[in-house]
């Protein structure tokens, strides 16, 4: 029981604090309402919950073998962040059909995609891991139920906030500059989670 409940906050803390899944959640529910957050919502879970299976079942003892390969994993996910986070920030400056609202993950397909390219889900998982192994199917059923239950709290709860910032930015003006905050936000993240050149990514939860 103390295990889950250590495990519970160190999920909270991640989930909570501003990351790529965050500002995705949060700019989707500040353009078209909180109902249009669900599905991304459903697909940041599910993808949260395959890369858990996935570390469980053997990435995670391959990256303990092979550093190099998280650290390569990490700095390809953050360039993919700061490209992201450049496409939204240009579109805010200069709006035009089709330039960075549809380059960003969209959707459950696009969301359980977009969390093996972030780093942040990576670092949560294997931390979990790493700090809290375990055994046995029943604990792995509760540790599913958690990733399920605190990131999903956690997102309802950006998302509500970008639906009350809906009420406030109803300009196209202020939209582009929410547009170009989000940009510059997302582009911090990359830099935050992008590992240190002379050192293999560290199991430490950033932002």
């Amino acid at each position: 029981m103390h295990q889950l409940l250590a495990i519970g906050g160190l999920l909270f803390v991640a989930a909570i604090t501003p990351g790529p899944n965050n500002l995705v959640v949060l700019r989707t529910a500040e353009r078209a309402g909180m109902r249009a957050t669900l599905p991304a919502i459903v697909g940041i879970v599910l993808g949260g919950l395959l890369l858990l299976g996935v570390a469980a079942l053997g990435a995670g003892v391959a990256f303990a073998t092979h550093p190099s390969l998280r650290w390569w994993l990490a700095a390809i996910g953050s360039l993919y962040l700061a490209w992201l986070g450049l496409l939204l920030f240009a579109s805010g400056i200069a709006p035009r059909a089709g330039t960075g609202h549809s380059m960003l993950p969209d959707g459950v397909p696009g969301l359980i995609g977009f969390q093996f390219l972030n780093p942040k889900s990576w670092v949560m998982v294997l931390t979990v891991l790493a700090a809290f192994p375990v055994p046995g199917l029943r604990g792995y059923l509760s540790l599913a139920g958690l990733f399920v239950l605190i990131p999903g709290v956690c997102l309802l709860l950006w998302a509500w906030l970008g639906a009350w910032l809906s009420r406030w930015l109803a300009r196209p003006r202020a939209r582009r500059g929410i547009d170009m905050l989000m940009g510059a936000l997302l582009v911090g993240c990359a830099f935050l989670l992008l590992p240190d050149s002379r050192f293999p990514l560290t199991l430490e939860i950033p932002l």
